[in-house]
């Protein structure tokens, strides 16, 4: 499981944003967005650098 601290995240525009950006990277990935504390938990089997790079590219940039 990797934790992402998104601070961009705001609303639900964005939670879908982040999902697809994650989900580019593998469609597989489980992906679980809790809204008040901008956490993102993903389990894939991606490596954390190519889902940065990915969030980064789509204007989410982890904290």
């Amino acid at each position: 499981m990797i934790t992402f601290d998104i601070p961009a995240i705001s609303c639900g525009h964005c939670v879908r944003a982040v999902t697809e950006a994650l989900h580019a990277v593998d469609p597989q990935a489980q992906v679980r967005v809790d809204l008040p504390t901008h956490q993102v938990k993903v389990q894939t089997s991606a490596t954390r650098e190519a889902l940065v790079a990915r969030l980064v590219e789509a204007g989410y940039p982890p904290a």
